[in-house]
């Protein structure tokens, strides 16, 4: 798997990808050991639709730091060599979505019965063992909170703030982040939403000691924005990330200025192609970074040719970047990707507009690697069904609970042939889908020989070596070598299928003796599935890499609890199992 990219350094476009101008890496290094330019976030010239190969992808570090976080396979970053193949998994739709729907009056309001996170936020809080789900009530109308013992059965409490509802900001509102800040020193400012009010609206800032009770704006963006954008905390580069959404235009002179909101591509005019993209803004404090003006930003990324393109439309335009959430798990940064693929005019089409999740990932938390186009979370073709269009992800992107990951998202459902809603909008309601943990990609060898792979020189301090793999019905084994490839250390076999497997070994007791030196892993693996892999500091197995949105025992953002957590999650009685 290593090949390719061997030939990328010589120039040569590998699989429909383009490698970036090159750019001195001369600034600071991160935890994986990439190097970023002294000139951060990059400034690129112009827009495009070619997809673009991260350039710590094309130039990875000589020896790769693993101590933080479980090691996945995502791309060929760790991997030397191997002649297992690389599979994508995408996670099971839950049976009984939707989870959360609209059933109460002040949700039946506004242009559209509503109950889905456009974005805001679905986390788990220790403090009260409760995964709790902030979402639009009423579309447009206001934010409601509603919380749950096991992530499936959600509760709508009476918060008092407006008397009889769980509405916890009485406000006209668009898209919003809504963000469980770990790390944040004054417990009045442990909650943050950022949100606008759509249309010409700046994005807004408030703080919560406990997600309901909300204080005042504490600042706001200069100028107006429009709808749709995002916030995460990126704890790899310690900053706060603006996701903000933009269009721009194929033709010179035709960009319009991110302020615009484009609701319906046919408003200006079918002659001028236009696209909703990505800009990018970073900052340390969250304060002075949500009082950032346009100007201060720089573009981020755009929808390209290998994305889904509208098919059901053929007349609409390419296919666009809708929208955009991402979080730390482990040791890099998830993406979840909503393409526009067409439709969206309930006087024009029945359906909704034609949005599905994609997912990607990245290691310097800019350049985004997309190597599987498949829909990650697709609408479902039965017209009937309540995500019939317009699927879209939720803030705080994944949960993990136990060996599971769930990612809860927004679908709407198709207009009546007889009848529509006079209000003009699909009922919006919130679904979940569950995956493997670390489950995104799997190193596969079959049953007919044993598969190997080689990876990079790495450097470690912990002792005890663990794997995610499935191979109940196969065998795993690995090797620990030298940089110059002579064996230091031998593994026991091992058949079992497990998200957290201690690997044994014939000689050591653990591989402290290794530790603080480069090595690489040799993987061996007959008949099964090779997710991830980590060295822990202890016999727990924890990781020391961070969990997304949280779950059942963990105590902050970051797996500091290994085997642990399977132990908290096991008691919460799980209704998919």
């Amino acid at each position: 798997m290593g090949t390719p990219f061997t030939l990328a350094l010589a120039g040569i476009s590998i699989a429909g990808l383009t490698m970036l101008a090159s750019v001195p890496a001369d600034g600071p290094s991160l935890y994986n050991g990439i190097r970023l330019p002294s000139d951060w976030p990059p400034k690129s010239p112009s827009w495009t639709r070619e997809p673009v190969i991260p350039p710590y992808l094309y130039a990875p570090p000589a020896v790769i730091p693993i101590d933080v976080g479980r090691q996945l396979f995502v791309d060929d970053f760790l991997i030397e060599h191997t002649d297992m193949e690389r599979v994508h998994h995408r996670p099971t739709i839950y049976p009984d979505n939707p989870v959360l729907k609209p059933d109460r009056e002040w949700e039946k309001k506004g242009r559209g019965e509503t109950a889905m996170p456009f974005s805001d936020g679905v986390w788990f809080d220790p403090t009260d063992g409760l995964f709790k789900l902030w979402y639009m009530g009423g579309y447009t109308e206001a934010t409601c909170l509603a919380w749950s013992r096991d992530g499936t059965h959600w509760e709508k409490p009476d918060f008092k703030i407006v008397p009889g509802t769980n509405i916890v900001l009485q406000e006209k509102r668009d898209s919003s982040s809504v963000v469980l800040d770990h790390e944040e020193k004054d417990p009045g400012r442990r909650w943050k939403m950022f949100y606008t009010h759509g249309e010409e609206s700046p994005l807004f800032l408030r703080f919560s000691h406990d997600g309901i009770r909300w204080g005042p704006v504490v600042t706001q963006s200069e100028g107006g924005l429009g709808g749709r954008h995002t916030v995460f905390w990126n704890p790899f580069l310690r900053v706060w990330v603006f996701s903000l959404r933009d269009t721009w235009a194929s033709q010179p002179g035709a960009r319009l200025p991110v302020s615009r909101t484009i609701r319906y591509i046919d408003q200006i005019g079918g002659s001028v192609p236009v696209g909703r993209t990505r800009r990018y803004f970073e900052h340390a404090d969250v304060v002075a970074g949500a009082s950032f003006r346009v100007e201060q930003t720089v573009r981020w990324f755009s929808s390209d040719r290998l994305d889904p393109q509208p098919g059901q439309h053929p007349e609409e335009p390419a296919s666009q970047i809708y929208n955009h959430d991402a979080i730390a798990y482990e040791s890099l940064v998830l993406g979840l990707f909503s393409i526009w693929q067409g439709g969206g005019q309930p006087s024009r089409y029945r359906r909704p507009k034609r949005n599905e999740v994609l997912i990607g990932y990245s290691r310097d938390g800019f350049y985004w690697h997309r190597p599987d186009r498949t829909p990650f979370l697709p609408v479902s073709e039965d017209p009937d069904s309540w995500r019939n269009g317009n699927v879209q992800s939720a803030g705080g992107v994944c949960l993990i609970v136990g060996d599971r990951l769930l990612f809860y998202f927004s679908g709407r459902k198709s207009l009546p042939e007889v009848n529509p809603t006079p209000k003009g909008e699909e009922a919006a309601a919130t679904g979940l889908a569950m995956l493997r943990r670390d489950g995104f990609v799997s190193m596969r060898a079959g049953s007919r020989w044993e598969g190997s792979l080689t990876t990079r020189p790495l450097l470690f301090h912990g002792r005890h070596l663990f794997v995610n793999v499935s191979a109940a019905s196969g065998v795993f084994r690995a090797q620990v070598a030298d940089c110059d490839g002579r064996t230091l250390a031998r593994s026991r076999p091992l058949s079992v299928d497990s998200t957290i497997a201690k690997v044994q070994w014939d000689d050591l007791k653990d591989l402290s003796v290794h530790a603080g030196k480069p090595v690489r892993f040799r993987f061996f693996l007959k008949q099964g599935d090779l997710y991830s892999f980590w060295v822990s500091r202890d016999e727990s197995g924890a990781s020391s890499g961070y969990v997304a949105a949280g779950g059942p025992g963990f105590p902050g953002n970051v797996d500091t609890v290994g085997k642990g957590a399977y132990e908290a999650a096991a008691t919460i009685g799980r209704a998919w199992e």
